[in-house]
């Protein structure tokens, strides 16, 4: 059930109730990993489980992409997932960042083909920001984590 406070923009439209926000919550995190999240699972070393895909253009993946990705742009998806990708290995999507939703549309498009798949919450940009290395054209780089996106004293306890 729905209701109103007005004059209270937060509260204009009440939140669910417990068990809704629950089973809301559980499925968003069976459909998104975050990028600190990625990044750990990734620096055990071995198989993490997973297989990141970049769903951008060759061009944007030379600008730089997270290392031991598959570089897949959306549109190929359909033709190319079958040569470059196992369906038994669960897929972790990737774009430019919040404000694309490549990484959307590739999931989408993949787990039509029948693959498990997450999208990877902040994408290339948060990768970046928060100080992970990347591979570019020219090598391997990493910048500074942003403090706005990431600890500078450790994890975030999150």
């Amino acid at each position: 059930m729905i209701t109103t406070t007005s004059g209270n923009p937060v509260l204009r439209v009440a939140p669910a109730a417990p068990a809704e926000a629950a089973a809301h919550f559980r499925a968003s995190l069976a459909f998104h990993a975050d990028v600190s999240d990625v990044a750990a699972a990734l620096a055990v070393g071995g198989d993490p489980g997973f297989v990141v895909v970049d769903s951008r253009s060759t061009e944007s993946w030379d600008q730089g992409h997270i290392p031991g990705a598959v570089h897949l742009p959306t549109a190929l998806v359909p033709e190319q997932a079958g040569q470059l990708l196992d369906r038994s290995v669960p897929v972790v999507t990737y774009c430019w960042g919040p404000g694309c939703n490549g990484a959307t549309r590739a999931a989408l498009a993949l787990a039509e083909l029948g693959y498990q798949v997450k999208e990877m919450l902040g994408g290339f940009e948060y990768w970046a920001r928060e100080g992970f290395a990347y591979e570019t054209g020219q090598g391997r780089e990493q910048r500074d984590a942003d403090p706005l996106t990431a600890p500078v004293a450790g994890a975030c306890g999150c």
